[in-house]
């Protein structure tokens, strides 16, 4: 067992952790990034399969990411737009598959009133919701015991106009379903964006992509560290008294006087801490579950769908894949496209072997775009909801409650104990963005604390 000793001890070597190790360093302290996985990059990960590149985790750059921007610049990353150009699709209730452009769905014009009035009703909310402090809102109490279900029946009978509204939230963000989390967890994951506006608007939410991949982001804040970053060593203990910590992992022990968990807060039960976390944080934790989401990845030898004038956008509530989209990497000639198979669906997919899950996910991706779609030369799965240091996608999110009776304890430190990662963070809550926020967040507040 190597014994070292450090300032802060870090655990997770994603952006989160990554961004507050590189603050602390700059600022002359000594830091050490323990991570369980065997490379950096958490929850983004960009791999090669079967000759193809693929961003098997988080990628996305949405245009009021400043945090994410302002690291891209200062790394010499450069982006790319997602390919756009075209009309985008809608299959309805009835199974309607109808060609459109702009950011509501080809919907009966009664319908389409009703998500107009409903995406003003909740941006008006979302304005009123303070992301980092949603939990005081004057009706947090009331908002946080409605599931967004229930308060989206309440305003209206129009069936396909909740439904759409429900995947906004639901399978395309916190990848639950609506029933699962509470109208202020729906209003905390828009006011995160800017508003519910902006959820809608694909080209916003969806701008762009980095060249070589997110997890590049990651690679090259891990090279500035010079050696601090320890991979395949997940910690097993954390030992703490006013001052100071001892962080075990299977081959390193760090002797600090902080530590950060930079890491998904369902797994800080992997940790056995001495003394124990004070009650209210062992409630908190079990009030945090993982959404569910399978990311569909189908290559082809080129994008066809473009040659009938398509943008590779699609959506709908009653499809296995209820969005995909034109994935296809900076100048490559092949085309990709990326689908998402959410929550109860992705459940019932898994009952079924690899290649009935394979034929029922490309079916769908067929129903939009034409039988050319179900003949991929490349098809891969992200599930993260099987990967041993995750347990889940994208983010965490509370159960019915949770949010305004814990939400405020989050990030509030254990003795020498902080905590950060994107699952708590404000704007850009489950990005990328928001973890590179938490890092700089809780960097600054231990430079003020150990007085560096």
């Amino acid at each position: 067992m190597t014994e070292i000793t450090r300032d802060v001890a870090i655990v997770g070597a994603g952006p989160a952790g990554l961004t507050a190790a590189n603050a602390l360093k700059a600022a002359g302290l000594t830091v050490a990034v323990l991570e369980a996985r065997d490379r950096v990059g958490g929850r983004t990960w960009t791999d090669d399969i079967d000759g193809a590149t693929l961003e098997i985790g988080g990628q996305w750059v949405s245009p009021d990411q400043e945090a994410l921007l302002e690291t891209l610049d200062e790394l010499g990353l450069e982006t790319f737009e997602r390919y756009r150009e075209g009309d985008s699709l809608y299959i309805s209730r009835t199974g309607e598959l109808t060609r459109f452009t702009g950011d509501i769905f080809p919907v009966a014009p009664e319908t389409e009133a009703e998500l107009v009035r409903l995406i003003d009703k909740l941006d008006a909310l979302a304005a009123e919701v303070d992301p980092d402090r949603p939990w005081e809102h004057p009706r947090a109490a009331e908002l946080d015991t409605i599931s967004f279900q229930a308060w989206l029946e309440a305003e209206t009978d129009d069936q396909e106009a909740r439904d759409n509204i429900a995947l906004f939230i639901g399978p395309a963000m916190l990848t639950k379903p609506a029933h699962a989390f509470s109208t202020l967890q729906a209003l905390l994951m828009a006011s995160s964006a800017g508003s519910f506006t902006n959820l809608v608007d694909a080209d916003f939410i969806l701008d762009k992509r980095i060249v070589g991949g997110m997890q590049e982001v990651s690679h090259r804040l891990a090279a500035r560290l010079e050696g601090d970053v320890f991979l395949g060593e997940p910690v097993r203990r954390i030992q703490h008294a006013e001052d100071s910590v001892v962080v075990t992992s299977d081959g390193i022990t760090v002797r600090a006087k902080r530590v950060i968990l930079a890491h998904a807060p369902v797994l800080y039960s992997r940790i056995s801490f001495e003394p124990p976390l004070p009650r209210r944080q062992h409630q908190l934790h079990q009030h945090l579950s993982m959404g569910f989401v399978i990311k569909v990845h189908a290559v082809y030898d080129r994008p066809f769908w473009r040659e009938a004038g398509l943008s590779g956008t699609v959506f709908s509530p009653y499809q296995l894949c209820h969005e995909a989209y034109d994935n296809t990497n900076h100048l490559d000639e092949r085309g990709t496209l990326v689908g998402f198979v959410s929550d109860q669906h992705a459940d019932n997919v898994f009952e079924l072997s690899d290649e009935e899950r394979k034929e029922r996910i490309l079916d769908s991706l067929a129903a939009y775009f034409g039988p050319e779609a179900k003949s991929p030369v490349v098809y891969y799965e992200s599930d993260w909801g099987t990967e041993e240091w995750t347990r889940g996608a994208y983010a965490a999110s509370f159960d019915l409650g949770g949010l305004h009776r814990y939400g405020a304890d989050l990030r509030t430190p254990v003795g020498p104990i902080h905590f950060a990662c994107s699952d708590m963070a404000g704007a850009g809550y489950q990005h990328v963005d928001g973890a590179i926020r938490m890092g700089r967040h809780v960097a600054q507040n231990l430079i003020t604390e150990l007085g560096a």
